[in-house]
């Protein structure tokens, strides 16, 4: 809902699960994805892989609540952009998202 009220971000669709977000990512082709790690049917490692191969333009963000140098390396292997702790600031994440959507584009 946050992203929403900033007037420079379009969110384009929304996932429940690791599978629709690569489904969506498929068909939307965004500029960016934000992608949580836990999640039922297809964790975000794997989505995040797979969509780094289906989406190659769209810049994968990881947001999780896991926050090490090993999450933070699985998820940079997997193909994410970048990486953002959930206990970071919602400027931070603003921040990550907005960069990584200049890259993309």
């Amino acid at each position: 809902m946050r992203l929403a009220l900033e007037p420079d971000i379009t969110v384009v669709g929304e996932a429940e699960d690791g599978e629709a977000a690569l489904a969506q990512a498929n068909q939307l082709h965004p500029d960016v994805v934000l992608m949580d790690l836990e999640m039922p049917r297809m964790d975000g490692l794997t989505a995040t892989a797979a969509i780094s191969k289906l989406a190659p333009s769209s810049a994968v963000v990881i947001l999780s609540l896991y926050d090490s140098v090993a999450v933070r390396a699985q998820a940079a292997q997997a193909g994410a952009a970048a990486f953002v702790a959930k206990h970071e600031s919602g400027e931070a994440l603003l921040e990550v998202i907005r960069r990584a959507g200049q890259h993309a584009a």
